[in-house]
């Protein structure tokens, strides 16, 4: 049996969109802040059921990000290859991100796993462009969360970029600051500790996003469920 082509592969995909497309999803999705130009409704279980299918094949993900729709681009991060990924395909993808979902699929599902994401975690935090700094935050959030045998250096570091970039406003950016300090800090009892000290020294700024950012993130790491998991009593 011949196998199918790249081509035919990315047309039995959009079949299946098509099949699974819930307009009435879309207005839902709007609301939480989802707004891509093209939908078709899909929900993430269906597009990680095509994509364990599939499995990694960058051809294939280079392809769908091409075809620009919600559910192409976030299977094409759930599909690309890691070890294919480039300092540049990552550039290009995050450069075209314009709402929080496909910023936080990409690094969830592929930036992460690259030999790349400390690198681009430090470079896109200094970025001034909303979404491209909100994905250096992201990434840091998610490393602290999958890197298990990174050192507490690493996470220290970032904590310093937390820091310096806590009286940002735009939305996307505060909460993605936010997820990276909380996220941080239910680590290990030592980036606990670090984080909680730099909350306050937040806190302590005035500014309307330091405040959000610190009391949001202090709540949850003077939490008994965080004290309780890490092993630090109450």
């Amino acid at each position: 049996m011949i196998p199918p082509s790249a081509e035919e592969r990315v047309q039995t995909i959009i079949s299946e969109l098509e099949r699974a497309a819930d307009p009435s999803a879309l207005s839902g999705m709007a609301r939480a802040g989802i707004t891509p130009d093209r939908a078709y409704g899909v929900r993430i279980p269906v597009l990680r059921g095509i994509a364990r299918r599939e499995k990694r094949n960058h051809d294939l993900a280079l392809r769908l990000w091409e075809i620009d729709t919600r559910e192409t681009r976030i299977l094409a991060s759930m599909i690309a290859d890691p070890q294919q990924t480039t300092a540049a395909l990552i550039d290009s993808w995050t450069g075209a991100f314009d709402y929080w979902e496909i910023c936080d699929q990409c690094c969830m599902n592929l930036f992460e796993k690259t030999p790349l994401a400390v690198a681009k975690a430090r470079e896109y935090s200094r970025a001034e462009a909303e979404f491209v700094k909100r994905t250096g935050f992201v990434l840091m959030a998610r490393l602290a969360v999958s890197d298990k045998r990174a050192p507490d250096d690493l996470f220290l570091s970032f904590l310093v970029r937390v820091e310096e970039e806590s009286d940002d406003d735009r939305p996307m950016v505060k909460k993605a600051v936010n997820w990276a300090l909380r996220q941080i800090g239910k680590r290990n009892g030592t980036l606990r500790s670090a984080a909680v000290e730099v909350a306050e020294r937040i806190a302590a700024r005035g500014t309307k996003p330091a405040a959000w950012i610190a009391g949001d993130a202090l709540r949850e790491l003077r939490g008994d469920p965080v004290r309780t998991r890490l092993g630090l009593g109450r």
